[in-house]
């Protein structure tokens, strides 16, 4: 079993809905048209979720960014704050880093 310290940081970029909906593909076989049936959406809801969890996974592999500023970019990512206030806050908090 990994220890925390060993997860990649793609991982710790997700949060549990995240995670849940991960396992739920993998329920499914990798068939999104029946994770859709089992969320009760359209395929193209289910889509662009998965399109979404693709771009943070992408993003956390192609950053050195820590925790904080990889959480902050997933929240824009996942349209819990809009981008213009991530661009502040991880503006800010590199500020108050130096």
């Amino acid at each position: 079993m990994l220890k925390y310290e060993e997860l990649p940081s793609w991982i710790l970029s997700l949060d549990i809905t995240d995670i849940s909906f991960i396992k739920n593909i993998i329920i499914n076989n990798g068939s999104l048209k029946d994770v859709a049936k089992a969320y009760d959406v359209s395929y193209p809801t289910i889509r662009l979720r998965f399109d979404k969890l693709i771009d943070k996974i992408n993003e956390s592999d192609k950053s050195n960014d820590d925790a904080y500023t990889l959480k902050i970019k997933a929240l824009a990512i996942d349209d819990k704050i809009d981008f213009d206030t991530a661009k502040e806050l991880i503006q800010e908090y590199r500020r108050l880093k130096k």
